[in-house]
């Protein structure tokens, strides 16, 4: 009788109770809650935030100079966003890219561009001035596009057929809006409104590729081409800068539509 008691109550320690079976699974439930990974397929968890570590975060205005625009772009790439259709613009905007298209412009309006003091709130990115390539294609703003692309086709195009008996086929541009401040100066460059164009070299139909350093010695016909470039460019643009005027400019032509008092421009 004794034995026949031990093994019934043997069996009944062997049974799970419910109350075991339910807290198991309570158990269960609670660590698969914390874990993105499957439990049952024993897959790793990753992480599904809006951020990750090991991507830097790169805030505040650039310190780089004109001719480092080319690492600018490399360093802090920045995602163009079309502009929303329901956008409103103001008359002044409406008006310029009237004459953009005037002037034969090709352009993609974008999204308000503002990075702290930076930004363009209606800015266009150009990428021809007729059959001429803009490459990269430049991010301005509308008045700055319209300035530089009559004085593409009212300045530069002539020039080079005069000098060169060729079209022009590509502007090579170094730096459209980037948020930065003028080295040395502290001060907001017009590269962070959106007013100013870097460029470096000029590509004809013909082949030739006119680089904007100082051209040598005996280089009669490119010092002649690119003395025009900047005398005509100080009849459209209020800042002209390039090579010799300072080391950071020795590589390009700095164009810019910045405002000043008394209508003072700088070409030099």
């Amino acid at each position: 009788m004794a034995g026949k008691f031990r093994a019934v109550f043997s069996a009944a320690m062997r049974r799970p109770k419910p109350f075991t079976i339910m807290a198991g699974l309570l158990a269960l439930a609670a660590v698969s809650a914390c874990n993105t990974g499957s439990v049952l397929s024993l897959q790793p968890a990753v992480d599904v935030g809006s951020q990750t570590a090991a991507v830097p975060q790169y805030t505040g205005m650039q310190q780089l100079v004109p001719s480092n625009s080319y690492m600018t772009q490399a360093a802090y790439p920045r995602m163009d966003e079309p502009m929303s259709p329901v956008e409103q613009m103001p008359a002044s905007e409406t008006d310029c890219r009237q004459q953009l298209k005037r002037l034969d412009v090709a352009y993609t309006d974008l999204a308000p561009i503002h990075e702290g003091q930076c930004g363009i709130d209606y800015p266009v990115k150009v990428s021809a001035i007729g059959s001429i390539q803009m490459k990269p294609a430049a991010t301005l703003t509308c008045d700055m596009a319209a300035t530089f692309a009559g004085w593409t086709k009212n300045e530069l195009v002539p020039s080079a057929r005069w000098r060169y008996f060729s079209g022009v086929r590509t502007i090579h541009q170094g730096s459209s809006y980037s948020c930065r401040k003028i080295a040395g100066e502290g001060v907001l460059s017009e590269h962070g409104k959106g007013n100013a164009l870097d460029v470096m070299s000029i590509e004809l139909n013909n082949g030739d590729d006119i680089d904007v350093r100082k051209p040598g010695l005996f280089a009669f016909r490119t010092r002649g081409f690119l003395n025009n470039v900047r005398a005509d460019g100080c009849q459209y643009f209020t800042t002209v800068l390039g090579p010799g005027y300072n080391y950071d400019h020795r590589n390009h032509f700095h164009f810019d539509i910045k405002n000043r008092k008394n209508g003072y421009r700088a070409c030099r």
